[in-house]
């Protein structure tokens, strides 16, 4: 992971104790981090429309936003894919390291925290 001290930041100031975050930023880096525990804790053994949320969130914000290119949004999209294959869950921490990578590269980007209007029906 490029960015590990970048990352460790947004989660301490973006992402509450429970519950959605209130900026993109966080909820991006929470949804990673939820995805990845799932996986590596629990083999996606409580893989619901919760966790696709979250897959949906992560790449409809990352894949259609710069500033990214081409290459760097298939690498999103393949990534995202691979995590919906619930039963067979990915292991290993580089993918998960990958995505908040691009969370961090996002946040740069845009420069500022942008506020994130809560998921109704996330309950994750």
């Amino acid at each position: 992971m490029r960015y590990f001290e970048d990352a460790k930041q947004l989660w301490k100031t973006h992402v509450p104790k429970s519950g959605q975050a209130d900026t993109v930023q966080g909820e991006l880096i929470r949804a990673v981090e939820r995805l990845r525990w799932e996986s590596q804790n629990n083999g996606n053994g409580n893989w619901d429309e919760g966790f696709v949320r979250f897959c949906d969130f992560l790449e409809q914000t990352l894949s259609v936003t710069p500033p990214f290119d081409e290459s760097a949004l298939c690498a999103i999209r393949s990534d995202v894919a691979r995590l919906r294959d619930f039963e067979h869950p990915y292991l290993e921490d580089d993918l998960y390291d990958r995505l908040s990578d691009r969370i961090v590269e996002f946040h740069r980007h845009l420069g500022r925290p942008v506020a994130h209007e809560h998921d109704a029906l996330q309950y994750r």
